[in-house]
Formats: structure tokens, sequence, C-alpha cells
């Protein structure tokens, strides 16, 4: 009974290995793909079908192309601010907000945790956020990426959920030797809860620089775009000839083929720089104060 036990473990680990090397293969090629695209020649990408292992020939022209459009660094920049500006007033607003939720001292804390999950499920719809947010003064600015994004429902009631799991007596200690709720929260709470902190700015990072869409409603000054919505420019609205000047239709159509996986790497290897020094928390932080015991 020990040895056929034994055997099917190995059996069962065997196609776990398995499947996950498939989905592995599955997940990391599509990437690889794009990459290898991005810097093949672009009259050889045009008459090319099925798999690509290696790329077809050698070119950076297609990243050339990208960045000789001086809305591109723009875009850069104007997604940097938003990302640390929005970051700094996202892991501080929603701190705030779960600190103050998860006290037990706070009154008619279950009525006011419905008023919030309320919102996850019901809104407004976007004609109206539109003029409130116009209504407000924060139309064509780069706050209006902002301060209507402050705050994120699910990620305030992970956070909370996350201090609630911290000991009281850490709190009822710290207020003992005279300490008050800010220096309970920056010096205790935080600190203890890193991990959490961690997946917030995950969380929150990845949404403002992948935001395209609230930057196509509220801004109509084209400096003030975002990366992503440069780049949704460049594949969408025809800005390949606009960055090409006297290039022919058949030179256009031939770059385009490579520019658009250029562009794709251009927006997304940023951030996928940031996350091997965060993936390190993650599942820690997105599980944390999941299980009470």
């Amino acid at each position: 009974m020990l040895n056929r036990t034994t055997w099917l473990e190995k059996g069962f680990d065997a196609f776990n290995t398995l499947f996950l090397i498939v989905l592995m293969v599955v997940t990391i090629y599509p990437v690889l793909y794009v990459a290898l695209a991005s810097v093949s020649e672009a009259e050889r990408m045009m008459g090319h079908n099925g798999l690509l292992l290696k790329p077809l020939g050698f070119t950076l022209g297609a990243y050339k192309s990208v960045f000789d459009n001086p809305m591109i660094l723009r875009g850069y920049g104007n997604t940097f601010f938003v990302v640390i500006v929005g970051l700094v007033l996202n892991i501080a607003l929603t701190a705030f907000g779960a600190y103050a939720l998860s006290r037990k001292s706070l009154r008619y804390r279950k009525r006011i945790m419905l008023f919030i999950v309320f919102t996850m499920f019901f809104n407004g719809g976007l004609i109206p956020f539109y003029f409130t947010v116009k209504g407000v003064g924060l139309a064509n600015s780069l706050w209006a990426l902002i301060i209507p994004q402050a705050i994120n429902t699910f990620n305030l009631i992970l956070m909370k959920t996350a201090f609630e799991a911290i000991p009281d007596s850490l709190e009822e200690s710290a207020k003992m030797d005279g300490a008050h709720d800010f220096i309970i929260l920056f010096r205790i709470i935080l600190p203890l809860s890193m991990p959490v902190v961690a997946v917030m700015m995950l969380y929150y990072g990845v949404s403002h620089w992948n935001s395209w869409f609230h930057a196509m409603i509220f801004l109509q000054d084209r400096s003030m775009y975002p990366l992503q919505l440069v780049l949704r420019e460049i594949l969408l609205q025809g800005e390949v000839s606009a960055m090409q000047g006297g290039a022919t239709a058949g030179d256009i159509a031939m770059l385009s083929v490579t520019l658009k996986y250029a562009t794709i790497i251009v927006a997304t290897v940023p951030i996928l720089l940031v996350y091997p020094f965060l993936q390190k928390y993650f599942v820690k932080g997105a599980l944390i104060g999941a299980i009470k015991g």
C-alpha cells in the first residue's frame, strides 16, 4: 500500500510539473514573440507566419522610430509624475482610511463599511463622473488622473484586514507609553504591514501606469498625455506617418509591423523591472489577515 501511494504521489508530482512547464511556456512565449518581433527586420516580418523563435534579422529601427517621436519622452514624464504622486497619495489615504476602519472603537464602523462596499457594486456612471471632475476644476489637468482614483475600495478593504490582524496588545502598549494615533500608525502598524503596503504599491502603480481611458476623457492638451495614450495614438490614429515624415505608404505599412511590437515593449518593460522587487511580498501581502484564528 505504501509503495502504491508513493507511486501515485510521484505520478501526481510529475503531472503537475509537466502542466506547470506547459503553462509557463504558454505564458512566456507571447512576451518572447513580441520582444523578438520588435527587433526583427520589417520586410521579413511582413511575410512571416507561425512561431517565431529567433529574430528575423536584427534592427533597432522600430525603437528609433518610437523614440524619435518627441511625445514619447513627454508621455514618460507625465506617466512618471502620475505614478509617483499618485502612489504617495494612494498609500497615504488608503492607510489613513484602513487604520480608522480597523479600530474597534470607531463608532458606526459597520455602517461606514456598508457604504464603502456599496461603491464597489454601484456607481453613478461615466457622465456624472465626468461632470463631477469637470465641476471641481480638474479637467485638462494631470490631477484628474490622480485625485479621483485616490482610494480603491478593494485595496482599502485589503489593507484594513491586514491592520486588523495585528495584535491589539501592541496598540495598547503604545498608548500606555503616551503614543497617539499617528505614532501608532507610522511606527507600529505600517512597519508591521510592509508586505501589504508593497502589494498596494504594485496594484496602484500598475493601475496608474496602464491608465489611458481617463486621460482620453479628461485631457485635451496633448502635452499632458501619459505614455499609454501616446502609444495608443501611434498604433490606432496614424501617428506612424507623422513620425516618418516623407516615407512612402509601403514603407510606413512595413515599419508598422514591427513598430507595434516596439511600442508594447516600451510600455511594458519599466513596470516589469519593478515587479521582481515586490514579488516576494506579493503572496504574503495579498493573503495577510485572510485567515482568522
